[in-house]
């Protein structure tokens, strides 16, 4: 039997994106529903422990978090003179019609990635708004300092209201030049999920490889004929489909190559699978998410870790890179060199990102796994430690701590 606090944890997870949304569209402004929704869990961490946790806590939830936004807007309207804002809390008018998106959570998203902000912009506000992920974990998937993303957030929500953005129900016609974005935070989401980067959660978060996979199925059903949208499609199946076998029993991290490929989920795989050649068949030039798909194909096409096709990796990689410039596709890219053309290749390749992947753990790691295999011992187990530090997921710190003893036990 889950206690007050669990309770509490669990709801949020799967509460807070529900709450906002409703907040959202019954009120029309982000810091309310933020604002009343946090003040609802809060309330619940309060009482909940006392009194226990109510049959339905999402109902619950909803319904404290609209008392809080409709006591905060009263309070507004007779400071400020905001009668407009304030009558909207009675109005017996009927919702407005719900448009091309039927379901809450992914019209609060298509909301948030509105095109007068930046791309960046959007998809740390709609992390925050639509995925309940913290400061600090969204401040950890854009590599910058928690600070310097909060004030970013707040300056969004500043520039909406300053513009006076509308939180419509975007169009059919809206949703092709919105959709970037919002597979862009979706990708982030799903990416929180399939290897937490906070240390206080579960190591692989189920809740938002889930959400992220039923949101990107919705927006497939709505554009079935763009090709991003089903390769990030085929990319979330490829990987949730590993999920049961990347966490040991003992809690630690299992890389791809010793992994159980027995456990992995084979359903999964044959609708990726399916996916990724459709795309192939459609003859149109692949973007980013379907690259990504058809490297995640090869490697759950082999049975075993040495049946990998690796070069037909790099050459993904290397058509990723003409499309993404990021260091960090330029790390992954690094990795698969090394199964083809060895370790030092690699890390030659690794150490030219030094100045863009300092703080980034999995550089370290990856550094730290090529300077084992290349013998240097010391400077290996030095990488291994940076990599210890920086990275939160415990599952990985497990993993990369046992390799650095045993570094020290060989040497």
């Amino acid at each position: 039997m889950l206690d007050a606090g669990e309770a509490v944890t669990r709801a949020h997870r799967a509460e807070w994106a529900r709450v906002v949304a409703a907040l959202t569209r019954r009120f029309g402004d982000l810091d309310i529903a933020e604002e009343a929704a946090a003040e609802a869990f809060a309330t619940a961490v309060e009482r909940w422990p006392a009194e226990g946790v109510p049959p339905n806590p999402g109902a619950w939830l909803t319904t404290t978090a609209n008392r809080k936004a409709i006591d905060r807007i009263r309070r507004e309207s007779r400071r400020d003179d905001k009668h407009k804002e304030a009558q909207r809390v009675f109005d017996d008018e009927p919702p407005e019609p719900l448009g091309a998106i039927e379901d809450e959570r992914l019209r609060l998203i298509f909301t948030c990635c509105h095109p007068a902000l930046a791309m960046e912009t959007r998809m740390a506000l709609t992390l925050r708004m639509v995925g309940g992920l913290t400061m600090p974990e969204i401040a950890r998937a854009f590599l910058v300092q928690e600070a310097a993303m909060g004030q970013r957030i707040t300056r969004a929500k500043a520039k909406i209201k300053a513009a006076r953005i509308p939180y419509r129900v975007p169009s059919a016609e809206d949703l092709p030049a919105r959709v970037s974005g919002v597979l862009a935070v979706l990708f982030l989401v799903f990416n929180e999920g399939y290897l937490a980067t906070g240390p206080d959660t579960d190591p692989v978060r189920h809740d938002l490889t889930a959400e992220a996979i039923r949101l990107t199925r919705l927006i497939r059903a709505l554009l079935p004929d763009d090709g991003e949208v089903a390769g990030l499609l085929a990319l979330m199946l490829l990987t949730e489909a590993r999920r049961t076998a990347r966490v040991s029993g003992s809690g630690e991290l299992v890389t791809l190559g010793e992994q159980d490929r027995g456990a992995w989920d084979r359903t999964l795989i044959a609708e990726g699978h399916r996916l990724v050649r459709e795309r192939l068949a459609a003859g149109v030039a692949p973007g980013r998410y379907q690259i990504l798909a058809a490297i995640n194909a090869v490697h759950t096409s082999a049975r075993d870790v040495r049946d990998t096709d690796w070069s037909q990796v790099v050459a993904l990689y290397d058509q990723l890179v003409r499309l993404d410039h990021s260091p960090i596709v330029a790390l992954n890219r690094a990795i698969a060199v090394a199964e083809l053309d060895g370790p030092e290749v690699a890390l030659a390749a690794v150490d030219r990102l030094d100045d863009k992947l300092a703080g980034y753990h999995a550089y370290h790691a990856t550094r730290a796994d090529l300077l084992r295999r290349l013998g240097r011992g010391p400077e290996a187990s030095e990488a291994y430690g940076k990599a210890i530090e920086l990275a939160g997921n415990t599952a990985e710190i497990a993993y990369l701590t046992r390799r650095r003893d045993q570094l020290g036990q060989r040497h």
